[in-house]
């Protein structure tokens, strides 16, 4: 299969560059930065007449769309780029597997809830209320994927982390070995996401619907995906100086009013995984598992 990857040069894009050297499927990774030593090719996702011709000109059959703006602050004073990247441009992509009658796996977040209080894991059918911009404009981009017709996987994940980037795993990893003491909330609940497991979940689901012998697909829908297990940020900050060895660092808990932001964050946004777990026979590792894989080969380096 012809398969495109939108920003590619991200962490979960990174994830599945590194899947696509074991596949004998065709990829096309796409992002509007270049990476060091990492072949890249342009496509501006917001451009819709570029999107048409990349997937006409590459006979691309699927679409994972890696590509977000995902700073959370600052979406809340650029709420208008926000929703042209997390919005137009998967309605771009929707469109543009509508018109060729392929497949779009587009990434989305736990952030599209965060309004109402609850205490039992979120299922896909739950009413989206986003508390922010970012939230919105990615609970926007799904109602655009959804109106377009077009077959679709929309994985709503959370807590992304990986050995590439920008993230919350990295930045702890380096508090933890400098400061003596470290302030983390414990009041946002949620589930860590390595990047490499929901990679692998994507080309799972990728696989399945090669094999649908090019009849509508029964499987398209919303799905949520992260890893197994719950815990704050002031538990994750814990087994990640625990696995790293950062023994000096007294991690102390705290309440996000501590930490003023411009957006109120989700206090608890835990994924029920079931619907994809028995839809596509996925066996999704317990959260500490992948967070030591993940230390291991970053401390590796």
């Amino acid at each position: 299969m012809n398969i495109l990857i939108t920003g590619a040069n991200g962490q979960l894009g990174r994830e599945m560059r590194l899947l696509a050297q074991e596949s004998t499927d065709h990829y096309v990774f796409t992002d509007v930065t270049e990476a060091e030593g990492l072949e890249t090719t342009f496509l501006d996702i917001t451009d819709r007449q570029s999107v048409n011709q990349m997937v006409l000109e590459r006979g691309i059959e699927v679409i994972v769309n890696c590509a977000a703006y995902t700073n959370v602050d600052a979406a809340e004073t650029n709420e208008e780029l926000a929703e042209q990247l997390n919005a137009g441009a998967p309605g771009n992509l929707a469109l543009a597997m509508k018109e060729s009658g392929g497949l779009l796996v587009h990434i989305s977040t736990d952030y599209v809830f965060g309004k109402e209080p609850y205490n039992t894991p979120c299922r896909e059918d739950r009413t989206g209320t986003p508390t922010g911009a970012y939230g919105r404009t990615k609970l926007h981009g799904e109602e655009r994927i959804i109106q377009s017709g077009c077959q679709h996987i929309i994985l709503r994940t959370a807590w992304l982390y990986s050995e590439y980037g920008k993230n919350f795993v990295r930045t702890m990893l380096s508090l933890t070995a400098s400061r003596p003491v470290l302030k983390v909330v414990f009041d946002q609940v949620g589930t860590p996401t390595y990047a490499l497991d929901l990679a692998r979940a994507i080309t799972a689901i990728i696989a399945q619907y090669a094999r649908r012998q090019h009849t509508p697909w029964e499987k398209t829908g919303i799905y949520h995906y992260s890893n197994e297990g719950v815990c704050s940020w002031f538990d994750f900050t814990r087994m990640i100086a625990e696995y790293a060895g950062h023994k000096d660092c007294d991690i102390q808990p705290c309440r996000s009013s501590e930490f003023p932001s411009p957006v109120r964050r989700p206090a608890y946004s835990v994924l029920d995984k079931t619907k994809v777990k028995q839809t596509f026979g996925l066996r999704i590792p317990y959260w500490t598992d992948s967070l030591k894989a993940c230390l291991s080969k970053l401390l590796e380096t």
